[in-house]
């Protein structure tokens, strides 16, 4: 605590002095730990899974073994895109619009029973590309369109 004086004939107050908090001299140096990106296992669905050198995942717990090419297969599985009423849609396809659908940004309105032509599907949110006559080109949703 520090003693500060005013001048002459001042009462003295003591200076107020900020406590430093304590820092670790010793930061730790090791990496957090994260969340196990790996598969649960299938047989107890325990989350202790752990891949071994030989191209499968072990759990600890129950001893079950499991490919790792296995996973790798079913996440290669190609999209299927169906329309509102169960259809697979395919490149090239003709589709009709359902429902009113308004437009952002242009304020138009692309009218229920609008035909569209050569639909291209793509990955995303909005899986139809193609173009409109009178709006140009565009993305739809395929929950909005049947097959024609």
């Amino acid at each position: 605590m520090k003693i500060e004086n005013a001048g002459i004939g001042a009462p003295i107050r003591p200076r107020a002095t900020r406590i430093q908090p304590h820092k670790n001299p010793f930061p730790l140096t090791y990496p957090k730990p994260t969340m196990n990106s790996l598969p649960p296992c299938p047989a107890c669905a325990s989350e202790l899974s752990y891949e071994d050198g030989s191209g499968n995942y072990v759990c600890p717990e129950c001893a079950h073994e499991w490919p790792v090419k296995a996973e790798a297969a079913a996440e290669e599985t190609a999209r299927v895109w169906r329309d509102a009423a169960g259809n697979v849609l395919q490149d090239g396809d003709a589709v009709t619009v359902i429902k009113d659908l308004k437009l952002k940004g242009g304020g138009g309105v692309v009218k229920q029973g609008t035909k569209v032509k050569n639909i291209r599907l793509v990955e995303g949110d909005h899986d139809i590309d193609c173009k409109i006559d009178g709006f140009g080109a565009m993305s739809l949703k395929s929950e909005f369109v049947r097959k024609s």
